[in-house]
């Protein structure tokens, strides 16, 4: 939009969070730093690295194990019987009995796996990223864990970088969604109200949150792990600071800083963004904890040539906790005795982690939910079916011609091949928890329980991601030959996802893709799953396939849950929070880039395009097919014509056009067709589930405001601009699907909203909505 600024909403310096006091007044607290020792608060400020220790009392009181009785926290797993033994000896050794604090990587479930985070952004389901992550707590607390290094709320547009499969894809309205829904269940909520907020106001099996990795981390130039991030002030704050602003507003406990570097400075070193964007703008009171030996690569990045200076630009950024490499407890004594660092600046960090083990109750009770018998117990019936039904929602169905799927469970022959379909290992996905392989559902097994009796199921797994060993593409072949279809599992096993499993090749291997040509010579049905934590480049398979399930790392209740969209007892609904590239040339690859002065044309030369490979994606964000059809009416506004501290209305009509009941993922998209910098082409500003039964129409509202139309202008101010907008409402991000309405000048605006996305007003199907007399 063009012409003057309707209003200025606010600079970056004054967002819709109240600026943080410099200290947060708690008696219990403040009488504890009276009375410690320099010693004692150095041990609060120190995380111990206490990985996979056996359940016993010599790993526990051994060298190995030992923790002095001042540690403010370790990281790791213990087991319930021996936390409990370990808070007991703290408690007992400890001049003040400040209660141990554990902590592990607590990502996508614990006992119960549940699909990694970028597989559940394929549900679109806050609801959903609620209710696992609440079940989540549940069995982790029973151990005695109270703090997790999760959320990752990283935006990512490389899939090259293997962190990809941690977060929730391309998107920061829709990471920031679910990054809210996921610190709401780790804090215990179980429905949509909000969680308690007083220290003594207890919520049930509570977490500790970590919003990481502050901030750009999923930027890493080349998508290679720990690797620089070179981006605009622009780009960062539309693009990579909201997700972590929507953690704060929704109550984060914690922030950890990637371990990358912005214009010139690293992370753990940033004053401008640790200290006065996420402190003094925001508000944050939180704690703020290194990443692993974050603090001491300082020195690697060439900004500290000492320990000590290392050391000193980090408390000065405020980072409080030091995870893993003990520099904080080496170099701080000396930095504080001298004035180098205030003893102000040492007793805030130390209270911020008083304060956190204070609302966990700790001070109270350390044991609080630790229950070795619950940790003993079989595994939760109600989490794995809340298992099966995330990993149900999390499949997306790439492609599907001639309606191929579902499948027969009646199927008189059926061949799966690939060796992901039997690796139990691979379903789990990166970083997860304290999973049991015996009762982690793989793909092969699930098919198997879900196909009549009187089937006859082959297996064969032909070729590996690990190897280019083919000798077993023969022995596929022939099974196939005689098969009524044949099922391939293809991909990446979960080793190759992950923390430094950065890739340059996205494609699958040599070995499977052999596998798959074979296959295809054999002009037999072909089904391919695959399983992967990033998108793949896989345009010949696209070509050559006619039926692909996108199953990323489904988590225990895996096979069971592709066994379910198989064979069509349940209908698939999953739509990608990631654009799959054609190829890695393309890569970054994303729905809401800018435009240009000369946008693709493919029979124009001059335009912004390759002369040997096509611009468009492979498959775009958003995207998902079902095994019913929807169509969409035109969108219904309330006003074509506004002012900008007016909210706008905008309803759609979905029909369920085919033969089966459906849910479909509704988007709602937003242009700024002209304004004083460039906006991208679109952007998600509103999603929601819908269920239609076959002929069903149903209406869906959304709601829009200043937050929605507002923009950072030239100067970095949030205005609202006078000018058009266009909406695109649709299943997926290149709906054509539009109407327009105009933003007119004002009044000023007095504030922006919540920073957390807002779900859609509730929906109703069209005969349940008029009888109920809703308007």
């Amino acid at each position: 939009m063009v012409g003057t600024a309707v209003a200025t909403v606010f600079g970056l310096a004054a967002e819709a969070l109240p600026a943080a006091s410099e200290t947060v007044s708690n008696d219990r607290v403040d009488n504890l730093l009276m009375r410690m020792t320099l010693e004692e608060k150095l041990g609060q400020l120190s995380q111990l690295v206490r990985y996979n220790r056996a359940d016993s009392r010599e790993n526990i009181e051994g060298e190995e194990g030992y923790v002095p009785p001042e540690t403010g926290s370790v990281i790791g797993f213990y087991g319930a019987d021996a936390t409990r033994r370990l808070q007991e000896k703290v408690m007992k050794e400890s001049r003040l009995h400040i209660p141990l604090l554990f902590s592990y990587d607590v990502m996508h479930g614990f006992r119960t796996v549940f699909p990694t985070p970028l597989a559940e952004a394929a549900s679109w389901d806050v609801q959903l990223a609620q209710r696992t992550t609440r079940a989540t707590a549940v069995e982790a607390t029973a151990s005695g864990v109270r703090w997790t290094l999760a959320p990752m709320v990283d935006i990512a547009r490389d899939p090259r970088w293997g962190r990809v499969t941690e977060g929730a894809g391309e998107d920061p309205f829709l990471a920031s969604a679910l990054a809210a829904a996921r610190i709401r269940g780790l804090h215990g909520a179980v429905g949509n109200g909000p969680v308690p907020t007083r220290p003594h106001e207890q919520r049930s099996q509570m977490m500790l949150a970590t919003a990481k990795h502050f901030v750009a981390y999923g930027a890493a130039e080349g998508g290679r792990d720990y690797n620089t991030a070179d981006l605009s002030q622009r780009t960062l704050h539309e693009t990579y600071l909201p997700p972590f602003r929507a953690a704060v507003a929704s109550g984060v406990d914690a922030i950890m800083p990637g371990l990358n570097e912005i214009a010139g400075t690293p992370m753990h070193a940033s004053q401008s963004l640790l200290k006065e964007t996420l402190r003094c703008q925001w508000g944050f009171t939180g704690i703020v904890i290194s990443d692993y030996d974050g603090v001491e690569e300082l020195m690697d990045h060439g900004t500290a040539d000492l320990p000590a200076t290392a050391v000193q630009q980090a408390m000065d950024a405020t980072v409080d906790v030091d995870l893993a490499s003990g520099i904080y407890s080496r170099s701080l004594p000396t930095l504080v005795k001298s004035g180098q660092v205030s003893q102000h600046a040492l007793d805030d960090a130390v209270r911020r982690v008083l304060l956190a083990k204070d609302k966990l109750g700790l001070f109270d009770d350390p044991y609080r939910y630790i229950d070795p018998a619950s940790e003993r117990a079989p595994a939760s019936v109600e989490h794995r079916a809340l298992a099966r039904e995330a990993a149900q929602k999390s499949i997306v169905l790439l492609k599907n011609e001639n309606q191929l799927l579902p499948l027969n469970k009646n199927i008189r022959r059926l061949v799966v091949v690939g060796a992901l379909a039997d690796d139990s290992t691979g379903a789990l996905g990166p970083y997860p928890g304290i999973a049991r392989l015996d009762e982690t559902v793989s793909v092969l097994e699930g098919i198997k329980r879900a196909i009549s009796p009187a089937s006859q199921l082959v297996y064969v797994a032909g070729a590996s991601p690990h190897s280019d060993e083919r000798s077993g593409i023969d022995k596929a072949m022939i099974a196939a030959l005689g098969a009524d279809v044949v099922i391939a599992v293809l991909g990446e096993s979960s080793s190759m996802s992950g923390e430094a499993n950065s890739r340059a090749f996205l494609g699958l291997n040599a070995a499977q893709e052999a596998l798959l040509e074979r296959l295809v010579e054999t002009r037999k049905p072909l089904v391919v799953i695959l399983m992967n934590g990033r998108p793949l480049t896989v345009s010949r398979l696209d070509a050559q396939v006619p039926a692909i399930l996108e199953a990323w790392f489904l988590g225990s209740e895996m096979g069971n849950g592709v066994a379910d969209i198989l064979f069509g007892d349940v209908n698939p609904s999953g739509k990608l929070p990631i654009t799959f590239p054609r190829s890695v040339g393309q890569v970054p690859i994303y729905y809401g880039h800018k435009s240009t002065g000369r946008a693709p044309r493919q029979h124009l030369i001059y335009t912004s395009k390759y002369i040997d490979h096509p611009w468009t994606p492979l498959y775009p964000f958003g995207h998902g097919l079902s095994y019913t059809t929807f169509a969409y009416d035109p969108p219904q506004l309330d006003k074509t014509v506004l002012s900008p501290d007016e909210a706008l209305t905008v309803e759609v009509t979905v029909h369920n056009t085919g033969e089966r009941e459906g849910e479909e993922v509704v988007q709602l998209y937003l242009r700024d067709d002209v304004a004083s910098v460039t906006r991208p082409v679109r952007s998600l500003r509103g999603f929601t589930r819908v269920r239609l039964l076959p002929g069903e129409a149903g209406k869906v509202r959304f709601r829009l405001d200043q937050d929605d139309f507002a923009l950072l202008n030239q100067d970095f101010v949030r205005v609202v601009e006078p000018g058009t907008f266009t909406v695109f409402v649709g299943g997926s991000s290149t709906t054509l699907n539009q109407a327009s309405f105009q933003v007119i000048s004002g009044s000023q605006l007095q504030g922006l909203g919540s920073a957390i996305p807002r779900l859609p007003l509730p929906f109703l199907p069209m005969n349940k909505r008029l009888a109920s007399g809703e308007n």
